[in-house]
C-alpha cells in the first residue's frame, strides 16, 4: 500500500471508530496548492458534518484524535496531522514515506506503476474503424492515439486487453470507392467518363486505378457509353446508385475483383500508416464476414423472435424508441438489404459472445446519438448494455501560423495522418492528440508541435528524460548500483516535492484506467518534468559527497523510470539525447 492509500486507510479507520454509521464514506485526499499546508488535505469532516449533525471543526478534531490513537499512526508514514480552516484535515508525510517511492521505482523498473486489480477484466477496445475508402486523416489520428493509449493504460492497470479494428468493407461506401477507382481506370485506358460529383476524388484514387491497370491490364475496360447519363437536376444519391448498378452489370464477376482490389490497397495503406504511428491491433474484424456467416440475418431473427421488430412500408423496423432512442430504426430496407445498424447490432452481439467482461467503443462525438439505439438493441437481445462503454472523441483542428487548416474528404483536400506525422513527427503527434480529454475540442498547433522549446509539452517531457540520461552518462555508472543508496539524505524541499510527485504516478495510472482518460497521464508527465527541471536547475546532482551523490542519482533514476513508463503508455519515445 502506498503512502496515500495508508493515509486514506487511517482516516477511514478513525471514522469507523467515531461515526460507524458513516464508515463507508469516500475518503478523498487532495494535494494542497500551498506546500505549507502539508502533503494531503481531506475535507471529509466538512462533507459529513450535516449528515452527522456535528460541527465540522469538532468532527475533524475527533477524527484527528482517533487517528493518533490508532496503532498504524505510529508506523512512520505520517509526520503530523493538523486541522485548518473550518474543518480541513491536513496530513504531512514523514520523509521516510516519501523515500520509499524511489526504492520502489528502482526495484520495479518497467513495471513501476503497474496495477494489480482485485479482479482483472477481459476488455476489448475497438477504435479507429475507419471506412477503407481513403487515407486516414487527422481526425482518425486523434482516435488512433486515444484508443491506443487507452488500451495500453488499461493493460498496464492489470487488465487483459484486446485491440480491434472493425473494417467497414460491406455496403455503399465501398461500392462508391470501387466505382471511383474504376472510372479513373477507364480514364487511364483512354476512355472519357463523367466523374460523379459524390465520387471519391484525390490522388489516392488515381494511384489505385493505376495499380489496377498494372495488375489487370485492360481486362476491366468496358464501353463507357453504356453508363447512364446524369441529368442536371437528378438526385445525386440516386444518380450515384444508378452508376454503381450499371458498373456491376457491365463488369459481372469482375466487379468483385475491382471491389477487392480497391479494398486491399486502401486497407494496406491504413495498416501501414497506423503501424508507423505505433498503433497496433490484435484483430482486424471484417463487417462482410458478418454477412457471409449469416450473423446479421440471425441477429435480426433473434430480435424478431423476442418481439422487438415490426414491418412498415415494406421495411423491417426495430422498436428502438422503447429503449430510450428518439425514434424507431430500420434494420432491413424495403429492397431486402440490411442496414448498417443491423450489422452493428450483429457485431456487438459477436463481441459479447466472445466473452469480454467489458467492451469499449471509441466513436466520434458526432455519433453520440447512436449510443442509445445500440445499447437498446443489446438489451432487446437479453444482453447487459452496461458492459458496453462508448468513449467519444472530438476531431482535432489544425492550425499553422495562427491560421486554421481547411480539411474535407471526398474532394481530396484533406490533411492525412501520414502528412501530419511527416510534418511534426510521431512523438509530437501522439502526445498532442492526448493533451486534452478526448471529448473536448482540440486545437493542434503545428508550429508549437515542431518547436524545440519548453513551450512544446512533448519536448519539455522528453528533455527531462534526456537530462537524466546525460547526468548518468557523465557519472558513468548504472542505476542498478543505486538500489542501496542512502535515501534518508534526500531532505531538501525540492527533493521531497519531487518524491511526492513520483508517488502520484501509480495513482495517476489507476485514475486514467478507471476514467478512460489517458490525457491525465500526459498531464502528470508534464508536472513531473516540471518538478524535475526545477530540481535540476537548483541542485547539483554529481556532488563530491559519494553518499549524497548516490541518493540524488537514485532519485533521478526513479524520475527517469516514471517518465519512460508514462511516455511508453502514450506511444511516445523517451530519447537519451536531444
Amino acid at each position: 500500500m502506498d503512502a496515500k492509500a495508508q493515509v486514506a486507510a487511517l482516516i477511514r479507520d478513525a471514522l469507523a471508530k467515531i461515526a460507524p454509521e458513516a464508515a463507508g464514506a469516500e475518503i478523498v485526499l487532495e494535494r494542497p496548492r500551498d506546500a505549507a499546508h502539508g502533503d494531503f488535505a481531506c475535507s471529509v469532516a466538512l462533507q459529513l458534518a450535516k449528515r452527522l449533525k456535528r460541527n465540522p471543526k469538532q468532527l475533524a478534531e475527533a477524527l484527528v484524535a482517533a487517528m493518533r490513537a490508532l496503532p498504524a499512526f505510529a508506523d512512520g508514514t505520517v509526520q503530523s496531522v493538523d486541522i485548518a480552516g473550518a474543518g480541513f484535515i491536513n496530513v504531512r508525510l514523514a520523509a521516510a514515506a516519501k523515500h520509499s517511492v524511489v526504492a520502489r521505482a528502482l526495484a520495479e523498473g518497467a513495471n513501476f506503476g503497474r496495477g494489480r486489480p482485485q479482479r482483472a477484466e477481459r476488455i476489448q477496445v475497438e477504435f479507429v474503424s475507419a471506412n477503407p475508402t481513403g487515407p486516414l486523416h487527422v481526425g482518425h489520428g486523434r482516435c488512433a492515439a486515444y484508443g491506443a493509449s487507452l488500451a495500453s493504460v488499461l493493460a498496464f492497470a492489470g487488465h487483459e486487453v484486446q485491440r480491434e479494428f472493425y473494417i467497414n468493407d460491406a455496403g455503399r461506401q465501398m461500392d462508391i470507392l470501387a466505382l471511383s477507382v474504376w472510372l479513373r481506370y477507364l480514364e487511364g485506358q483512354g476512355t472519357a467518363v463523367a466523374f460523379p460529383e459524390d465520387g471519391y476524388r484525390g490522388d489516392y484514387v488515381r494511384e489505385i486505378a493505376a495499380a489496377l491497370a498494372a495488375a489487370h491490364g485492360a481486362k476491366l475496360a468496358r464501353d463507357a457509353a453504356a453508363l447512364p447519363a446524369t441529368a442536371p437536376d437528378a438526385d445525386p444519391d440516386a444518380a450515384l446508385d444508378a452508376l454503381i448498378a450499371c458498373a456491376k452489370a457491365l463488369l459481372g464477376d469482375s466487379w468483385r475483383t475491382l471491389h477487392g482490389f480497391a479494398l486491399e490497397r486502401m486497407l494496406a495503406d491504413q495498416k501501414d500508416d497506423l503501424a508507423g504511428f505505433r498503433v497496433a491491433f490484435d484483430r482486424w474484424f471484417s463487417e462482410q464476414s458478418l454477412y457471409d456467416s449469416g450473423a446479421v440475418a440471425q441477429t435480426v431473427a433473434r430480435l424478431s423472435e423476442r418481439g422487438h421488430l415490426y414491418e412498415k412500408d415494406g421495411a423491417l423496423w426495430f422498436r428502438s424508441s422503447a429503449f430510450g432512442d428518439e425514434k424507431d430504426r430500420v434494420v432491413r430496407r424495403e429492397n431486402g438489404q440490411f442496414t448498417y445498424f443491423a450489422s452493428d447490432i450483429a457485431y456487438h452481439a459477436d463481441k459479447f459472445a466472445r466473452g469480454f467482461d467489458r467492451v469499449v467503443d471509441v466513436w466520434g462525438a458526432d455519433h453520440h446519438g447512436y449510443i442509445a439505439r445500440v445499447k437498446g438493441a443489446l438489451t432487446a437481445l437479453g444482453l447487459d448494455p452496461e458492459r458496453l462503454t462508448v468513449a467519444l472523441y472530438q476531431f482535432a483542428v489544425l492550425y499553422r501560423g495562427g491560421e486554421k487548416v481547411a480539411m474535407g474528404k471526398r474532394s481530396g483536400e484533406f490533411v492525412t495522418l501520414r502528412e501530419l506525422r511527416r510534418e511534426v513527427g510521431d512523438d509530437a503527434a501522439r502526445f498532442f492528440y492526448v493533451l486534452r480529454k478526448s471529448d473536448q475540442h482540440l486545437d493542434f498547433d503545428l508550429d508549437l508541435a515542431k518547436s524545440e522549446s519548453t513551450d512544446n509539452p512533448v519536448y519539455y517531457v522528453q528533455y527531462a528524460h534526456a537530462r537524466v540520461c546525460s547526468v548518468f552518462a557523465q557519472w558513468g555508472g548504472a542505476a542498478a548500483a543505486l538500489r542501496g543508496a542512502p535515501l534518508d539524505l534526500l531532505g531538501g524541499e525540492r527533493e521531497l516535492a519531487l518524491m511526492q510527485r513520483l508517488a502520484e504516478f501509480p495513482q495517476a495510472l489507476e485514475a486514467a484506467a478507471r476514467e478512460l482518460a489517458p490525457h491525465s497521464i500526459a498531464f502528470y508527465l508534464r508536472s513531473l518534468a516540471g518538478e524535475f527541471h526545477s530540481y535540476y536547475n537548483a541542485e547539483r546532482i554529481l556532488v563530491e559527497d559519494e553518499a549524497l551523490r548516490a541518493a540524488r542519482l537514485a532519485l533521478c533514476a526513479a524520475v527517469r523510470q516514471a517518465l519512460a513508463n508514462g511516455l511508453a503508455l502514450l506511444g511516445v519515445s523517451a530519447p537519451e539525447k536531444m
